[in-house]
Formats: C-alpha cells, sequence, structure tokens
C-alpha cells in the first residue's frame, strides 16, 4: 500500500475503507451499509489506493464518489474527468489500457469519431437481425432448461444467452466462442482465487488479452476476404468521413464487446432471477401485464442489480466536487452500484419495484458521451429471455448466488436452479 506524501499528508484517508480486497468479497448488504454512511455523511472521500493492482499504484489514494448526483456529475463533463488515462481501478500498464478499453478510455475527439464509425455498423437491417437472433436464441435455450430440469443456471441460462448474442451477430466460428468466453471472463475476474487456480493475476490478464485480440484479428481478416451479412463485416467496411477502422481498433473492440457484451448482461440475468423469486409481488406484477410492463422492469433490473459496479475518471485540472478540493491528476471512482441506492433519488432503493415511476439510474453509465453504446442489445436479451423464463418455466426456483471477488463487476460465478413438474 502506498505511502501518503508530504503533499497529500493534509488527506486523510477515510475510516470507511473501500480499499481492501477483503471489502469486495464480502456481501453485497455489507458495502451497501459501508456506501450508506459515506452517502450520508462524506460523499466524496478519500482512500487509499484499492488492492490488487498489477503495478505499484503512482497515486496515493483515490476518490469515491456515493451519490447519484456526483457521480452523474463526473459522467457528464469529460473535459475535466478524463477517462484517457484509463477507467479501472487497478493500476495497469498504458499498452493494456489501449488494448483492452477501446473508446472507453479516451478522450474528444478521438472518443466521438471511433464510437461514430462502430455505432455506423449497427444499421437498423443488423439490428433487426440481432432481435430476430436473440428471440429465437432465449426460445432455445428455455426449451434446454425444461429438459434438464436442474443444474447450474448461470452456465445453462445466463452465460449462454450473451455469449450467443455478441458471437452470432459476429459471425464467429462456433469453435472459437467458447475459448473468446473464457478469456473475456479472464478480463474481469484475474483477481478471483478461483479464477487464478494459483497463476498470477498479470499472467491471467495478459493471457485473455492476448488472446481476445488475436481472434479479433484473425476474424476481421476472415471477413475482409469473406464477407457476410454479419455485424463484423459491416465494421472491417465501415467508414465514415474517409476514415476506417485500423487493425488495432477492431481487435481493441473485439476484447470490448467480449468483455462488455458477455458480462455485464449475464449478471443482470443472474442476480434478476433471483430478485423476482424474492420479490413474488413484482413477479407477479410483470405476469400480469408482460407487454405493458416489461421496459420499465428492465430498467428497474439493471438499477437494482448493477453489474458494472465501478469506472474510474482522471482529474485533467483542479476542481471541486462535492465540497471536496479534487488536484489535477487525481484519481476519481464513480460508486455506480451506491449511486444507484441513493435514497435521494430512489424511494426505498432496496427493493424491487418494476413500476417505479421515475428511474433514473446509473447503470448505463450516468449520462455523457460515454453513455453504454449496447444498452439496446441488453434490454433486448433481458426482455427475451424474461419473457420466455417466465411464461414458459413459472415455476423455476433458484439457489443462493455464489459471487466473484471483484470491485468492477457484480458478477455471480454460479447459481442452482431447479424446474419442478406442475
Amino acid at each position: 500500500m502506498a505511502i501518503q506524501s508530504t503533499e497529500t499528508a493534509s488527506r486523510a484517508y477515510d475510516p470507511v475503507s473501500i480499499s481492501p480486497l477483503s471489502f469486495w468479497a464480502g456481501t453485497w448488504e455489507d458495502r451497501e451499509k459501508a456506501f450508506r454512511t459515506l452517502r450520508d455523511e462524506r460523499p466524496v472521500s478519500w482512500h487509499p489506493p484499492l488492492e490488487g493492482a498489477l503495478m505499484p499504484p503512482e497515486n496515493d489514494g483515490v476518490w469515491a464518489v456515493t451519490r447519484h448526483e456526483h457521480i452523474a456529475e463526473v459522467s457528464k463533463n469529460p473535459e475535466i474527468y478524463s477517462s484517457a488515462r484509463g477507467v479501472m481501478v487497478e493500476e495497469v500498464p498504458e499498452d493494456i489500457i489501449e488494448a483492452a478499453s477501446s473508446f472507453l478510455a479516451m478522450d474528444a475527439p478521438r472518443h466521438f469519431q471511433l464510437r461514430r464509425l462502430v455505432s455506423s455498423a449497427f444499421t437498423p437491417k443488423q439490428v433487426a437481425r440481432i432481435h430476430d437472433q436473440i428471440r429465437r436464441q432465449a426460445a432455445t435455450i428455455v426449451d434446454d432448461l425444461l429438459a434438464t430440469r436442474e443444474g447450474d443456471f448461470v452456465s445453462q441460462v445466463s452465460k449462454r444467452l450473451p455469449m450467443w448474442t455478441i458471437y452470432e451477430m459476429m459471425g464467429l466460428p462456433e469453435d472459437q466462442r467458447e475459448l473468446a468466453a473464457h478469456h473475456a471472463d479472464g478480463m474481469v475476474s484475474w483477481a478471483d482465487e478461483d479464477v487464478a487456480a494459483g497463476r498470477e493475476p498479470g499472467e491471467v490478464l495478459n493471457e485473455a488479452l492476448v488472446t481476445l485480440l488475436q481472434i479479433g484479428l484473425e476474424h476481421a481478416e476472415r471477413r475482409r476476404a469473406e464477407p457476410k451479412d454479419d455485424l463484423w463485416t459491416s465494421l472491417v467496411q465501415a467508414e465514415v468521413d474517409g476514415r476506417r477502422l485500423t487493425d488495432d481498433e477492431i481487435a481493441a473492440f473485439f476484447v470490448l464487446l467480449s468483455v462488455a457484451g458477455n458480462d455485464t448482461t449475464r449478471n443482470t440475468i443472474s442476480v434478476t432471477a433471483r430478485a423476482l423469486q424474492d420479490f413474488p409481488d413484482q413477479k407477479a406484477l410483470l405476469l400480469e401485464d408482460f407487454g405493458g410492463r416489461i421496459a420499465p422492469a428492465v430498467e428497474e433490473f439493471v438499477r437494482y442489480v448493477t453489474p458494472v459496479q465501478t469506472f474510474r475518471r482522471t482529474a485533467t485540472r483542479d476542481t471541486v466536487l462535492g465540497g471536496q478540493e479534487i488536484r489535477e491528476g487525481d484519481w476519481v471512482l464513480m460508486m455506480y452500484a451506491s449511486g444507484n441506492r441513493d435514497e435521494r433519488v430512489f424511494k426505498d432503493p432496496h427493493l424491487l419495484d418494476i413500476l417505479r415511476p421515475t428511474n433514473n439510474h446509473l447503470a448505463f453509465g450516468g449520462g455523457g458521451p460515454h453513455y453504454c453504446m449496447g444498452n439496446f442489445l441488453a434490454k433486448m436479451q433481458l426482455t427475451e429471455i424474461f419473457d420466455q423464463l417466465l411464461h414458459r418455466a413459472p415455476t423455476l426456483r433458484v439457489g443462493e448466488p455464489v459471487y466473484l471477488a471483484g470491485n468492477f463487476v457484480r458478477a455471480v460465478k454460479s447459481m442452482p436452479y431447479t424446474v419442478p413438474v406442475d
């Protein structure tokens, strides 16, 4: 752990520390108790560098931003709070930031240019085709669920739909999909002891990143030689104002799409399945009028779950946030997991409420230029899988989820299920 320098010695670390790995390995409820204290008393607080970095941290600490209003302020002011210096809370080498984060770790104008190029590949025709694929995939997954009747919900349902969706719309060969999904897991779970299996965290991360980059590059070359009617062909052919994506940009986007497209939706499906069991009144409300209520229900699912717990920015100049003096170069950590439980914005935030009248949640990024570009895909998948589960497997029961230890994604490693015969 870093020692405070003379320059920063006046900035005392908060007594409620979010820095130890043990804090993130504990329960959601225990973390929320700490978040509530910070929200109520010290909404922008100074903490030691978070444990688990791959290299010694350069900063003496990080600002934890826990209230909804301040998280939104950081999100919507990229000229003050930069993404280009990294978005993860751990210190990682710059070449990994560039290769692993795509336009997540960019500022204007490069961020806008690359995002615009990628967006151009999502034509209305492509989006309609993707939706049809998701609908068929969800039905097939529940077919299999009803056939097996018991097992691990994560591997049988939650993991399959996002992986199938992402790699099907890319046109990735089927024999490479499991490998790509495995290494996408490694990109966010390298610090978990079960995942590392005795290996150094850096080794896990490096192997995952290199493999995903290679798969993305090879698939781009394949689609240049053999164009198909899929998203990856559209990406390698995309052109805006005479500019096309470079090989490095395409490979980095493959990493981003593999990680963001697989893990976030997977974990939202898992935790929501458990929540609908814990809140049977909400399940009944949704079944009463699925077509009319599923859109606000999906927004509530992602608020309640908050699959991405944190994202970092770096201050580009001295500023003030929540009454605290932020210095140029300081790390500012947006605590989405706390902001989506802020009582100042959400009534009874710990309850699942699919009829919540206003739901200005932060689960897709809190607004600003980095608002999640794939939010429409997540909403499609959640709509279709819960349509199938609620109507075709109404007796589904899930057990206690086993969570991954980590400060980035709220990830469920496994969760048993049974589907009793009526």
